[in-house]
């Protein structure tokens, strides 16, 4: 399957140059319709009914958490649904019981929901070791490495920032992780169905992913990847329906994992559709994606800093699918909303919910940047387009 041919299965593309898949990407037919054949046909509670058809609907849900488990090399007992990316971080933070005294190291370029939950641990006597990335965003590991030490219980790290789009090594932060004895946690926002993401690689503990992002899932749709190993290490962070074997009345027995972390009616019809999802972005092939992904984005930051009003940001060796920039004095979002007026183009504009980013890029009092984002169904007249427009707006 080649890029127009997804954009022939997106209805949103024909009216839009939608450059901004690193906050949410349009949906394909094929996902809509496995949602509505849920509702139409077999639209039952899972996990809970006796009947053909709750047991039909729970074997479709089953089917997608196995077909997600196994595109990024987990269990699907490894595999806890969440509403997005950052439940799944938060699971991790409020579900690990972390005691005074110990320290967690964290870069300063992370998304806020990368960022704050670890930062509120603070109030528990936990201490926040925080790591400064280099001038283009990148986390050297040997610093990483130094700042762990017998206290550390936990590394987390994006494994690409959403801000500028760096990629980080995470494979040799896993491995120092992995070394010394500390959990290590990925937040996978900004690599899922863009490159092949394989948790076993990673050395990681826990990932969190979202559905709707480069997966082309549904939105309200994310999971957690959590090892096997550390089940038992975390805390479930609601109780109710579905995450219990039984309950007396001064105690209660907890399901076995993934189900004793899923409280309460799942959005079904949301991972059935992320499901059909990950068919599709098998269907056209991992390698495939993040090449097309390499070659537009390289193309995006040459064009864009051959304008003399421009600057970006990030080393272009070193970042995929994100380009941030800035045109001369124009408020970022001012750039946005006349990309819009002028050119129906979508892009993100401000501190992208990553405020110490920002003040380390040293936009943070210009109001930050403007977003580029791409997936696999742009193309190379939505960069063509771009690039006029802020020609246009920059003279």
């Amino acid at each position: 399957m080649n890029p127009q041919e997804l954009r022939n299965d997106i209805p949103l593309l024909e009216d839009y140059v939608y450059l901004d898949a690193a906050s949410t990407t349009p949906t394909p037919r094929l996902v809509v319709e496995a949602m509505n054949k849920y509702y139409y046909k077999y639209n039952a509670n899972t996990g809970r009914g006796a009947y053909s058809l709750a047991a039909k609907a729970t074997e479709k849900l089953e089917e997608a958490r196995k077909k997600v488990a196994d595109f990024v090399n987990a269990q699907a007992e490894e595999i806890i649904f969440t509403k997005n990316t950052t439940e799944a971080i938060n699971l991790v933070a409020t579900g690990l019981r972390f005691e005074k005294g110990d320290s967690i190291i964290v870069p300063n370029i992370e998304h806020h929901s990368n960022y704050l939950p670890w930062l509120k641990l603070r109030e528990k006597g936990v201490k926040i070791k925080i790591i400064k990335a280099d001038e283009n965003g990148v986390i050297d590991p040997g610093r990483v490495e130094e700042a762990a030490d017998e206290n550390t219980k936990l590394i987390t790290v994006t494994h690409v920032s959403n801000a500028i789009g760096s990629v980080q090594d995470i494979k040799t932060i896993g491995k120092i992780s992995e070394e010394n004895n500390i959990l290590f946690m990925v937040d996978a926002a900004q690599s899922f169905g863009h490159m092949k993401v394989d948790v076993k690689k990673f050395r990681a503990d826990f990932v969190a992913f979202p559905g709707h992002k480069g997966a082309l899932g549904p939105v309200g749709t994310g999971f957690l990847y959590c090892n096997l190993q550390n089940v038992d290490k975390l805390e479930p962070p609601s109780l109710g329906g579905g995450t219990v074997i039984d309950v007396l009345e001064d105690q209660f027995k907890l399901e076995e994992p993934p189900r004793r972390f899923e409280a309460g009616t799942l959005n079904i019809a949301g991972f059935i559709g992320l499901g059909r999802a990950i068919d599709y972005l098998k269907r056209i092939g991992m390698d495939r994606i993040e090449k097309h992904g390499e070659d537009l984005t390289k193309r995006l930051y040459k064009c864009l800093t051959e304008i003399d009003a421009v600057e970006c940001y990030g080393d272009p060796k070193n970042i995929y699918g994100i380009v941030s920039f800035n045109i001369d004095n124009i408020n970022p979002d001012d750039v946005a909303r006349m990309l819009d007026e002028m050119a129906w183009i979508c892009v993100r504009s401000g501190h992208h919910c990553a405020i110490p980013a920002m003040r380390h890029l040293g936009v943070h009092e210009r109001g930050g940047t403007v977003r580029a984002s791409i997936h696999y169904y742009n193309i190379l007249e939505d960069i063509e387009i771009l690039i006029e427009t802020v020609n246009e707006i920059a003279k």
